[in-house]
């Protein structure tokens, strides 16, 4: 209730999420097969991208400290164009860490934008409420964060052909 008042769940304050990303900063544990999948999606879908992974604990009273340190540290020393929080599934003790107050400042505070990827679909934390974007899952993350190559080729068709017939019109 105290961070509604004072506005960190706003969308009027949430930074939009670029459409060519080029450079992707993903926190997560370096256990387990998240940080995997999300590279693995992202490399098959836009091997141009650049990833760096930020390794924290995502579970267990630290979590929320080293989660929210890595954030301000990424915000203080890199220039990604978005940050990925990211963890999978689990118990809600387990995902409790993504409710701490000061985690959820830093999520705000940042001058990045962050999507939230934590657990399942069915799962939410105060992370997901103050950060730029949702994303469902894992996955769901770094598919948005990926455009397809395959689109962005008919979109740069799309584009030439436009510019074609402008300088057509014009000449």
């Amino acid at each position: 209730l105290k961070l509604s008042k004072e506005g960190l769940f706003d969308d009027s304050y949430k930074k939009d999420i670029p459409l060519f990303i080029k450079n992707i900063v993903i926190i997560t544990s370096l256990n387990g097969v998240v940080k995997d999948d999300i590279i693995k999606i992202i490399k098959t879908r836009a091997n141009y991208q650049k990833i760096f992974l930020y390794p924290t604990t995502v579970q267990g009273k630290d979590a929320a400290f080293q989660i929210s340190n890595a954030i301000n540290n990424v915000n203080k020393n890199m220039t990604p164009d978005v940050i990925i929080i990211a963890r999978g599934g689990g118990s809600i003790e387990d995902l409790w860490p993504f409710n701490d107050e000061r985690l959820a400042r830093s999520v705000f505070n940042s001058n990045i934008p962050i999507i939230s990827a934590i657990g399942h679909e069915t799962d939410f934390t105060i992370c997901d409420f103050v950060s730029d974007k949702r994303a469902s899952t894992p996955s769901d993350a770094a598919k948005i964060v990926s455009i397809n190559q395959e689109e962005m080729l008919q979109y740069l068709d799309e584009i030439h052909i436009y510019l074609d017939n402008t300088i057509k019109k014009t000449i």
